[in-house]
Parts: C-alpha cells; structure tokens; sequence
C-alpha cells in the first residue's frame, strides 16, 4: 500500500467510526481525529512520507513494530503507547482497519461510561485485540 492510499484508507476507516470527528488543531499539515475531544488518530507527512500515527496497547504495539518494518514507534508521541505506521509491502486496508479501530476503542475505554459512543469491550470485536 503506498501512502496516499495509506492516507485515504485510514481515514475513511476513522470517519465511520461512531463519534469520530476531524480537526486541524497543528495547521493544515495534520490531520487530527477524535472521539469526545480525544485524539486517536494523527495523520502527517514525515519528510515526504505520508505517516498514521495511533494508539495501542504497548504488547501488542511492541509485537507489531518487532514484525513489520513500516510500524514504528509514534512520531512526536509517548513512544510506549503510540505507533506510526507507513505505507509498504504487509500494510493492507485490513491492517490498518484494525489498527485505526483498536486505537479508537482504547481512546474510548479511557472515557466516563456516560460519554462513550460505543461499548470498547465489543466494539468492533473482529480486532486482533478482541481476537
């Protein structure tokens, strides 16, 4: 997947994800989605290349950058808890529809109950997470 791709599919993965919105808070540069005023999802280019920045588990975000060298620690974020993800040979739409939607939950099982859009224990529970 090359990174204009990488770009269109992770954002159009955000976008139908229940409460999700799209700021420009950094300039036009980044694209920044939230969920109830959290971020989970930061789109940029990082000298040319077009970059997903995401939440994850820190496991699993040490599993994926260990197997798949387009997934590195977050740009310019708490690097235990955020990944970078680029477009190349092993990143697919259901990679990164996996990821875009595993970090949009963890987001929103960090909310109160009362202002989350969706239950992050069964949402979207074909994730690698849930699996």
């Amino acid at each position: 997947m090359n990174g204009s791709t990488l770009y269109k599919t992770a954002a159009d993965h955000a976008e139908g994800l229940p409460g999700a919105q799209l700021e420009h808070p950094f300039g036009d540069d980044w694209e920044v989605f939230k969920v109830r005023g959290k971020v989970f999802m930061l789109m940029t280019e990082v000298p040319g290349r077009p970059v997903v920045i995401l939440k994850a588990d820190p496991g699993e975000a040490l599993d994926l950058r260990e197997h798949n060298s387009h997934i590195t620690p977050g740009y310019h974020m708490n690097k235990k808890h955020w990944i970078t993800l680029e477009g190349g040979d092993g990143v697919d739409k259901e990679l990164v529809g996996e990821l875009v939607t595993e970090s949009y939950r963890l987001v929103v099982s960090r909310l109160p109950k009362a202002e989350r859009p969706v239950d992050p224990h069964t949402y979207g529970s074909t994730t690698r997470a849930a699996r």
